[in-house]
């Protein structure tokens, strides 16, 4: 499958946790990042894997081992919840955790702000 669509959560307040942490990489590090998001959209899942509750973390081998964590809504969307080095890796899986239940808590509700295009 290609052409996913790949979308930042917001949290209740509207803010993005990946927005937060993209932002703060430097420039190597975020085209790392950004070059990973595009092999995501055109459906490339290789340097994935299950971390628990619906939670998917794609590695980045780069610098201090970068982490994308994300989960999948349905067959054509992908939501970013957050990102990390490795050094945080299990905060971060925990954070991705619940703002995924979160996201789907809300989704449930028919509240539509919970999402937005990650570029």
């Amino acid at each position: 499958m290609t052409g996913l669509r790949v979308v930042e959560y917001l949290d209740p307040q509207g803010r993005s946790p990946f927005g937060r942490w993209f932002v703060e990489l430097n420039a190597v590090a975020a085209a790392k990042v950004a070059a990973a998001l595009y092999r995501l959209e055109a459906g490339n899942f290789s340097n994935i894997q299950g971390v628990g509750r619906g939670v998917l973390e794609r590695r980045i081998d780069y610098g201090p081992g970068y982490r994308i964590y994300l989960a999948r809504e349905g067959e054509a969307m992908i939501i970013l919840l957050g990102g990390s080095g490795k050094h945080r890796q299990d905060e971060a899986i925990r954070n991705a955790q619940e703002r995924w239940l979160e996201y789907k808590r809300r989704k449930g509700s028919g509240f539509r702000r919970s999402e937005k295009a990650w570029r």
